[in-house]
C-alpha cells in the first residue's frame, strides 16, 4: 500500500500457568512471561507504530501491596522506550541485591512488571488522536480486586454515540472520548453489577469480608458479563482484557472482522493478532495454533481453567480481506500462499496491457509489502511461458523442424524480467503524522533504479491496493516517468476502494478514495450530475429513519459505469502531467472475483462491494456520503 494508511492494532496476550520458579528453573529467568510479551509484540510491530501500551497483574499479593501495572508510550520506537527502561530498571535491581533471580518471589515484590499476566497493545491511531491517554492498555481502578479493569483492543464501534447514550440511560456521566472508552466503561459496570450481586449473595449467607472476597473472585463469570454487555456493540473488534483478581478474557466480533489466534498447552495461554508470532516466539508448528471462534470469549480464570463460550450470535462470517492483502505479515504460511495466488490472478490483466511482450517489459513492486505477490506473478508468468515453449518444441520435433537456434530462440527470448525499479528512502510513517506534511514529503520517499530501462520498455510495477491514489500521482509515477519507458503499468492486488470501512482501517472519508473521485468526474462529465443530488436525499433520508432495512444508497454512484471505465478515469487523474514524458499510463486493479478465488476464507470485502457485514456499516457508508456533499470532513461515525 503506497499510500499512507493508519490500519489494524496489534494484541498480545501471555498468561503463565506455573509458578514463577518454574521458569526461573526452566528457562534461566522469572521474567520469561514479560520476555515473551515484548516478542510478541515486537513481531507484530508492523500493526502499530503510533504507540504502545502493556500491563502486568500478579497474583496473590499480600494486602496493602500492589497488584496491577502498566507502561505506554507515543514516541518513536514506543516498544523501545517502554521496554527498555524496564530492564534497565530490573537490572538495577539485582546490583542492588534487591532482587535475587534464583528466588522468583523477590523479583516479584519489588519489580513491577514480574507477574503471572501481561497484556500488550501496538495502536495505529485512528480515533482519538495520538496523544497519551489515547493508548491502550486502559485501566479501571478500584480498591477491589474484581473491579479493576485494563483493556485494550483492536477494533472500531460504529455506534459509540449509542453505546454512550446506554451508559448516560444508566445515570453514568461518560467522558465522550473513544471509543475505548465507552467500552471499558459498559465492561466495567456490568462487572461492577455481577460483583455487587454476588456480594449480596455471599453476605446472605453469612460470609466474612474476606471469604467474601475470595468467593467473587471464583464465582465471577466474564463470559456472562460479555454476553450481556456487548448485546448493543456493533463494528470490528479483538478485546484481551485482564481484573484484578487475576482472570482474564479475550473475545472477537460475530462476524470475524477483526483477526485473532491463540494455543495453550501446560505452560502457558498465549493470544496475538496474527499466528505467525505465536508460532516463532512459542516454537509451535502452525496446526497448533487456533483461530479465536467469532463471536465468542475465551476466559482464562485465575485457576488456570479455560474455556471458550459463544457470547455474541453468529452473524455472517466476513474476515477481513486487507489482513490478507496487505496488514499481516507474510511469513504466515497461508497468507503467503494466498499473496502469491493474488498476484498470479493478474497475469491475464497484465499481459493484455503490455500486448503480451514479455521481451521489453520490466517488473517490479511497490511498496515491499507486495513483493510476495510480485513473485506469485512473476511465478505464473514463467509458468505460462514455459507452457509456449514446451508446445512450441513439441511442434517442432513432430514437423521435423527442432533446431539449435529455434531452441535458443525460444529459451532465451520473451522470459519475463524482474529488476528492483523502486525503492523506498525513508519511513515516512514512523515519524509523520500530520497529512499535509506527509503529501508535501511523499515525492521523497521512492527512488529509481538508473540505466535499466530503454525508450522501448514497458515498467510494470506490482502494488498491493491503490486508496487515495495521492503517492501515485505525486511520487511513484513521476520518477518512473524520469526513465522513460514507453509505458508504466501499475497493477493493484486489490479492487478498487469505492467504499470507507469503519470497522479498524481508517478509510472512513469516502472523498479522498480515487475510485471515488473518478466516478465522481465521469458523472460531471457526462451531465448526470442529478445521481449525485439523488443518492444525497437517499442518504439523508436514511440516517433520520432510526428503524430502515440496512441499504448502501452510495453504490448508485457507480451503477453506470465499468470497472474499467472507471480504472480508465483513475490514470487520467494520476497520471504525470509535466510535459517532460510522453509515454502512455495504465493502472489494473484485481476484480473481486479473483480477489475471492485467491481468498476464499476471507470475504470481508465492503469496502470493495459496498456490502457491509453489520447495520452499522451502511448508516456509515450513507453518512460518509452526506459528509462528503455538505463538505464536513471528519469521520462518518
Amino acid at each position: 500500500m503506497s499510500d499512507f494508511l493508519s490500519h489494524e492494532c496489534g494484541i498480545a496476550l501471555v498468561r503463565l500457568k506455573k509458578p514463577l520458579a518454574y521458569y526461573q528453573e526452566k528457562y534461566g529467568s522469572p521474567l520469561w512471561g514479560l520476555y515473551q510479551l515484548f516478542l510478541l509484540m515486537e513481531k507484530q510491530h508492523n500493526r502499530g507504530q503510533d504507540g504502545a501500551g502493556v500491563a502486568c497483574v500478579k497474583f496473590d499479593m499480600a494486602p496493602g501491596e500492589p497488584y496491577m501495572f502498566r507502561e505506554r508510550n507515543v514516541e518513536s520506537n514506543p516498544l523501545d522506550k517502554i521496554f527498555q527502561p524496564l530492564v534497565a530498571r530490573y537490572n538495577e535491581l539485582q546490583a542492588s541485591g534487591t532482587v535475587h533471580p534464583e528466588f522468583p518471589e523477590t523479583v516479584k515484590r519489588h519489580f513491577d512488571f514480574c507477574g503471572e499476566l501481561y497484556l500488550g497493545h501496538l495502536r495505529y491511531g485512528t480515533s482519538g488522536g495520538y496523544n497519551l491517554s489515547a493508548c491502550h492498555p486502559f485501566f479501571r481502578r478500584s480498591s477491589w480486586p474484581t473491579r479493576n479493569l485494563v483493556l485494550a483492543g483492536n477494533f472500531n464501534m460504529t455506534n459509540t454515540a449509542d453505546l454512550n447514550a446506554t451508559l448516560t440511560a444508566t445515570g453514568q456521566h461518560p467522558i465522550f472520548a473513544t471509543d475505548t472508552q465507552a467500552l471499558l466503561e459498559m465492561l466495567g459496570h456490568g462487572f461492577d453489577e455481577h460483583h455487587e450481586e454476588l456480594y449480596r449473595h455471599f453476605k446472605s449467607h453469612g460470609l466474612s469480608g474476606t471469604e467474601i472476597s475470595h468467593r467473587i473472585g471464583l464465582e465471577l463469570d466474564p463470559a456472562r458479563v460479555l454476553r450481556e454487555v456487548s448485546a448493543e456493540w456493533d463494528g470490528g473488534y479483538t478485546l484481551i482484557g485482564a481484573l484484578g483478581n487475576g482472570d482474564a478474557f479475550v473475545t472477537r466480533d460475530p462476524c470475524g472482522i477483526r483477526p485473532c489466534h491463540w494455543f495453550e498447552d501446560d505452560e502457558v495461554v498465549a493470544f496475538a493478532s496474527e499466528r505467525a508470532p505465536l508460532c516463532t516466539v512459542f516454537h509451535r508448528e502452525p496446526g497448533a495454533v487456533q483461530e479465536l471462534e467469532p463471536g465468542h470469549v475465551v476466559v482464562v480464570k485465575k485457576d488456570g481453567t479455560v474455556r471458550s463460550v459463544r457470547v455474541k450470535p453468529p452473524g455472517p462470517k466476513t474476515p477481513c480481506s486487507f489482513e490478507r492483502i496487505y496488514f499481516s505479515r507474510g511469513n504466515d504460511a497461508e497468507i503467503y500462499r494466498e499473496r502469491k495466488a493474488l498476484g498470479a490472478e493478474l497475469a491475464d490483466s497484465i499481459l493484455a496491457a503490455i500486448d503480451r511482450d514479455l521481451e521489453h517489459t520490466i517488473f517490479g513492486f511497490i511498496p515491499n509489502t507486495a513483493e510476495v505477490a510480485y513473485f506469485g506473478l512473476m511465478s505464473e508468468l514463467r509458468l505460462r511461458r514455459r507452457a509456449e515453449v514446451k508446445l512450441a518444441l513439441l511442434e517442432a520435433a513432430r514437423l521435423g523442424e527442432l533446431t539449435e537456434e529455434l531452441v535458443d530462440e525460444l529459451i532465451l527470448s520473451n522470459w519475463p524480467r524482474g529488476e528492483k525499479i523502486v525503492s523506498k528512502d525513508a519511513k515516512l510513517r514512523t515519524f509523520i503524522g500530520q497529512e499535509k506534511w506527509r503529501n508535501t514529503l511523499a515525492s521523497h520517499v521512492y527512488d529509481v533504479s538508473y540505466g535499466i530501462v530503454t525508450p522501448k520498455d514497458t515498467i510494470v510495477c506490482i502494488d498491493d491496493s491503490i486508496v487515495r491514489g495521492t503517492t501515485l500521482r505525486r511520487s511513484i509515477l513521476r520518477i518512473l516517468s524520469r526513465l522513460q519507458p514507453r509505458k508504466i503499468v501499475i497493477a493493484s492486488t486489490a479492487p478498487q476502494i469505492r467504499y470507507p470501512d469503519c470497522y479498524g482501517i481508517d478509510m472512513s472519508e469516502i472523498g479522498k478514495f480515487i475510485a471515488f473521485e473518478a466516478a465522481i468526474s465521469l458523472l460531471k462529465e457526462r451531465g448526470q450530475t442529478g445521481v449525485m443530488e439523488e443518492v444525497y436525499q437517499a442518504c439523508r433520508d436514511y440516517g433520520a429513519r432510526r428503524s430502515r432495512e440496512p441499504v448502501n444508497h452510495v453504490r448508485k454512484i457507480y451503477e453506470s459505469f465499468s470497472a474499467e471505465e472507471i480504472s480508465r478515469k483513475i490514470t487520467e487523474l494520476v497520471a504525470p502531467r509535466n510535459g517532460e514524458w510522453s509515454g502512455e499510463v495504465e493502472i489494473i486493479y484485481q476484480s473481486l472475483e479473483s480477489l475471492h478465488r485467491a481468498l476464499p476464507h476471507h470475504s470481508g470485502d465492503w469496502y470493495f462491494s459496498g456490502k457491509y457485514p453489520t447495520r452499522g456499516g451502511y448508516r456509515v457508508v450513507n453518512q460518509a456520503f452526506v459528509n462528503y456533499y455538505e463538505r464536513a470532513e471528519g469521520r462518518a461515525y
